[in-house]
């Protein structure tokens, strides 16, 4: 079997209500570019209702109407243009700024005006506007020296919630007067905090949020605004995440994430009642009342269950699948879940991942290692195509979460900031150490992968422990931390600092562990991929790694896509890469494959002009 069969498994996501419930808007890639699809309650499939040559990127609602406000982007290079889909098909482009990135920011109550933020004035921050959906003029109401969003307009539909971010893990929140242009910060602390998901109460005078202000994970709160007191409503041992409200105020609904994997939850104001409801592993995301909050639909994309939009009847607390996207009855029954493991590293931390093993199989076999990127992100337990295909081929495949992942604690994501860099590189060398002698894997065959910050670790560790490596991929990856903070998007690269540090600073630093200055250690077949229109990572990062390699006549494969960026969206491309990868595996470290001395050579891939 090829790969083909899992590249056409469709994912839905981002389910929106019409204001009489009956119908469902969402995001889908039937077509193989994401549109915008609606279903009728009652009937079967949905009908394509946007039409545009590239992806659509989000789908919010206009209060009061069944209009919807999209994003999409061109090629994928992120500058994001919103439009308002009217009901009956017809598209409206409102921001008609292609060189700029643009963030909704939600309706005012009386669906007559919109919110949105960019850096059209200055590369570096973001102001916010507003804009009429009658006349279409917007004027910015917000602007400064930040990195300002609209978070949610009040009841009353007078003021907004603002976002000021100060770094990936740090933000502040404030009440943006209209009539003044004056914003009222409520949420002053000291040391990093983030503050997320926020919904203000039914008369406005106090909003509810997940925070991890003065503590490790995030907890749910109740912020009153005036006052500035701040209550814990409910607190656990994980990060709570997808904090949403109904319209009536009474209810939120919100997720936790147990190592990976969600747990749906419910919370009656009134009652104080909390409870949850059965799935299976996986993630729960994009929850979304229906009008009347009788019925609960959120996305549920799990390793078995790849992405689809379910609903929850919350007096019956039944489920019902609503789309059936991903449906593959080819495939539907032969996807593996993993084992969640935990390993020690160099310094006794112990570090989670994901273990994902093939069936009936008494040999050892290769395993492929996937590192997530960011680093302020987190492998989850979901479907990917790759991974299912790989395990049916007689792979094993790992994905953990090293120091500086989320959902382990503000100290875990903290553990690789800066000059500790290293240490996470370090951590996924005694992941190898330990599935050599846990994992029943072949120690000859031993690739990795891994995607933007997991593309620089790639790289960093087939070229500062290249004799761990049999094959390794690159996905949109760093080559150079200074080459990579030269080149970002200016506004990106301030957040970045947070994390990587500074050229001025830690210039000396990035110049002693990129993987770029030491490319003549890497003795691993290496696959690079990456989009020309990537804004995050400059296709230069991939570039000059590749042309050292070949200076040196070392076995490297580069793809390269002209209408893709930091991501491959397309179906066109998936297949392309995705065929790449898997040719390239096999080619190297192969299940047929038993070689123990030097490397297969395997055909230079052209460079793809699509």
């Amino acid at each position: 079997m090829s790969i083909d069969p899992y590249l056409h498994v469709r994912s839905a996501k981002n389910p929106v209500y019409a204001p009489n419930g009956q119908k469902l808007s969402f995001i889908a890639d039937y077509t193989g570019v994401p549109q915008v699809w609606e279903l009728c309650r009652g009937e079967e499939w949905p009908a394509q209702i946007s039409f545009t040559k590239d992806r659509i990127t989000f789908i919010g609602k206009v209060n009061g109407t069944s209009d919807r406000i999209i994003g999409m982007d061109m090629g994928g290079n992120e500058n994001q243009q919103l439009s308002l889909l009217k009901e009956n098909g017809t598209l409206v482009e409102l921001t008609k700024s292609p060189n700029h990135f643009h963030r909704y920011g939600g309706s005012s109550p009386n669906g007559k005006w919109i919110a949105w933020s960019s850096n059209r004035r200055h590369p570096a921050y973001f102001d916010l506007y507003i804009q009429s959906l009658e006349t279409f003029k917007f004027h910015p109401v917000l602007t400064g020296k930040g990195l300002f969003t609209a978070v949610e307009w009040s009841p009353d539909g007078h003021s907004i919630l603002v976002q000021k971010t100060n770094s990936p893990l740090d933000n502040d929140l404030g009440i943006l007067d209209l009539a003044t242009g004056l914003v009222d910060w409520i949420t002053e602390h000291k040391g990093e905090a983030s503050f997320r998901d926020v919904h203000f109460s039914k008369d406005g005078d106090h909003i509810y949020v997940l925070s991890n202000k003065d503590r490790e994970f995030f907890d749910l709160a109740l912020i009153h605004i005036k006052t500035r007191n701040f209550m814990w409503l409910e607190q656990g041992n994980w990060d709570f995440e997808e904090l949403e409200m109904n319209k009536d105020k009474n209810l939120l609904a919100f997720t936790i994430n147990e190592g990976g994997i969600s747990k749906g939850l419910l919370l009656d104001l009134n009652s104080s009642h909390l409870y949850t409801w059965k799935t299976p592993t996986g993630i729960i995301k994009d929850l979304k009342f229906s009008p009347d909050s009788k019925k609960l639909a959120y996305v549920f994309n799990g390793p078995a269950h790849p992405s689809d939009i379910w609903e929850l009847d919350l007096e019956t607390i039944q489920l019902e699948r609503l789309t059936y996207v991903s449906r593959s009855p080819i495939l539907e029954h032969t996807f593996i879940e993993p084992e969640l493991i935990s390993y020690r590293s160099f310094d006794q931390l112990q570090i989670p991942a994901f273990y994902y093993k093939p069936k009936n199989t008494v040999e050892k076999f290769p395993v492929v290692i996937i590192i997530h990127g960011g680093p302020e992100m987190q492998s989850r337990a979901v479907y990917t195509p790759v991974v299912q295909f790989l395990i049916r081929k007689g792979y094993a495949v790992c994905t953990p979460n090293i120091r500086g992942s989320t959902g382990y604690g503000k100290t875990y994501t903290k553990l690789d900031d800066v000059r500790k860099r290293m240490d996470a590189v370090k951590d996924i060398v005694f992941l190898v150490e330990w599935l050599k002698v846990h994992g029943n894997i072949d120690p000859n065959r031993i690739g990795i992968m891994g995607g933007s910050y997991g593309g620089f670790m790639v790289l960093a560790a087939i070229s500062h422990y290249p004799h761990l490596w049999s094959a390794a991929i690159d996905i949109v990856g760093m080559s150079s931390l200074r080459t990579f903070l030269q080149t970002t998007s200016p506004w990106r690269k301030m957040l970045r600092e947070a994390e990587y540090g500074t050229i001025e600073r830690d210039g000396d630093f990035f110049d002693k562990i990129d993987p770029l200055h030491h490319a003549d250690r890497i003795t691993s077949p290496l696959l690079v991929i990456h989009g020309e229109r990537d804004p995050r990572v400059h296709i230069q990062e991939s570039e000059q790694i590749v042309n050292k390699l070949r200076e040196k006549q070392h076995q490297v494969e580069f793809i390269r896509f002209e209408d893709e960026g930091h991501t491959i969206s397309k179906l066109k491309n998936k297949q392309i890469a995705y065929k790449a990868i898997v040719n390239f595996l096999e080619q190297n470290m192969g299940v047929e494959d038993k070689r123990s001395n030097g490397f297969k050579w395997s055909r230079e891939y052209p460079f793809f002009h699509l």
